[in-house]
């Protein structure tokens, strides 16, 4: 079930918000075929929050159908940041029957943009059931997509203390010998944002696999270590 009130206001909203002449240098940055209406992001947080508050939703069921319409049916790259917006409230977070959205973000998203702003919600998903996610981040390690692959190895970049490490070297593992920029890079940036917490895991691990990681990787996982 569709909550029709919230998509009426939705692109009436964002038509509002917009700065048309951003429009096309925002496009340019991201390298995005999919036009943009000039939104910046902190803007379209804001608006989304409100439309929210003014059109509630009546439970996980309507956000989630609510939010692949919007997905699917996006004309502007800004609608789709406002399905990733709407997964991010708290009726979704660790709500297992989103996953297929997720995959549908990283799939049909294809790009960091996209796969980086869901992140947070494999985390919680990862979190709440371990159990079903932890197989599926190792399967998804070896995806023949890379940014599955990228999703598996920065899903715990918000875990701190409770990162799974014995997880994260496995989501690792068949990538080190990667050449794609955006593997290398998540690699290095999950390295990187575990040695806020665990400095020692990170340089034991950089030094036990310095041979098979790549200089990006290395580079970024040793950038506050020295």
């Amino acid at each position: 079930m569709l909550n029709q009130p919230f998509l009426d206001a939705l692109r009436p909203a964002l038509a509002a918000a917009a700065l048309p002449e951003k429009a096309a240098g925002m496009a340019a940055y991201m390298k995005s075929s999919q036009p943009y209406l000039g939104v910046p992001m902190p803007i379209l947080r804001r608006t989304v929050k409100a439309l929210v508050l003014e059109h509630p939703f009546s439970g996980a069921g309507q956000l989630l159908d609510t939010a692949a319409a919007v997905w699917r049916e996006a004309s502007f790259r800004e609608e789709r940041y406002v399905a990733s917006l709407l997964a991010d409230q708290k009726l979704a977070r660790g709500d297992l029957d989103f996953l297929p959205l997720y995959e549908q973000i990283i799939s049909t998203g294809a790009w960091w943009d996209h796969v980086d702003g869901i992140a947070g919600r494999i985390w919680e998903l990862l979190e709440a059931h371990p159990g079903r996610m932890g197989p599926l981040l190792r399967n998804w390690s070896v995806h023949e997509d890379f940014w599955f692959r990228r999703s598996a190895i920065i899903a715990q970049l918000p875990a701190k203390e409770a990162t799974d490490t014995a997880l994260l070297a496995e989501v690792v593992e068949p990538n080190l010998g990667e050449s794609e920029f955006f593997v290398r890079k998540a690699i290095g940036w999950s390295l990187r944002q575990y040695a806020r917490t665990d400095p020692a895991w990170v340089l034991a691990y950089v030094a036990a696999n310095r041979s098979r990681l790549s200089p990006l990787s290395t580079r970024e996982a040793m950038k506050h270590l020295g």
